[in-house]
């Protein structure tokens, strides 16, 4: 049973818990206060980063929008730190909403502070509750690690998705590929195609364990953090 740890989110902590345990990893929520991040690699076999307050953008040479919602004190530093030695030591990382932004911005890549004020009718990407309702669709890049894992759920290429961010991916950090985007050219996914298992995606499919519409990603990182888990090695 692979050692998935969790980087805390906001909310939502049980959910991604769940979405761990179903498929068989065993979940580790992270203390940032008592844990560093070479240790959390050390010991797990996979990382998953998140959803939560927005990423400084000051990280990506930016002054922040009058909309920024920062993020816990220090969760920005300790998560770059994070997946840059886990990425560094070929662990699998999943990046969900904050996540996958906060990839991006790892890799050397920006975002968009504010979707309203940089894309012209823009589908509403900040749907709160329920946790699991349908805001919008994305369309899924036909030749990628995101296809394989959702293929059984797409219709002709798209699936259906919740959404909770105001802020999206502009430019796309070094080594990382378009995976997905909304109706509205919002980037809804990231991978790296040079990797086993490094993916981000911009919806919250924790949300939806109990119904199983996302499971197949949670299965194919956990069974990448399997493959990759190291907590034998002296």
């Amino acid at each position: 049973m692979p050692l998935i740890a969790i980087a805390p989110p906001t909310r939502y902590l049980s959910d991604y818990e769940a979405s761990v345990r179903m498929v068989g990893g065993d979940p580790w929520t992270i203390d940032r206060a008592t844990v560093d991040p070479a240790t959390v690699v050390a010991r797990a076999g996979g990382v998953l980063l998140a959803g939560g307050g927005d990423v400084d953008p000051a990280r990506y040479g930016a002054e922040a929008h009058r909309a920024f919602d920062a993020a816990e004190p220090g969760r920005d530093a300790y998560e770059i730190e994070l997946v840059q030695r886990a990425l560094e030591e070929g662990l699998p990382v999943l990046a969900i909403c904050r996540g996958l932004q906060l990839l991006n911005v790892a890799r050397g890549g920006t975002l968009m502070q504010h979707i309203p004020e940089h894309v012209p009718h823009a589908v509403n990407h900040v749907l709160r509750e329920p946790a699991d309702a349908v805001a919008h669709s994305v369309a899924v890049a036909d030749d990628g690690l995101l296809h394989r894992l959702l293929h059984d759920q797409l219709t002709d290429g798209v699936c259906r998705v919740n959404s909770r961010h105001h802020q999206a991916v502009q430019d796309v950090g070094t080594g990382l590929g378009v995976a997905a985007r909304a109706p509205d050219g919002v980037i809804e996914a990231l991978e790296d195609p040079d990797r086993l298992f490094c993916l981000g995606v911009q919806w919250h499919p924790e949300n939806f364990w109990r119904t199983g519409e996302f499971r197949a990603i949670f299965e194919g990182f956990v069974r990448a953090s399997d493959a990759g888990d190291r907590r034998q090695r002296p």
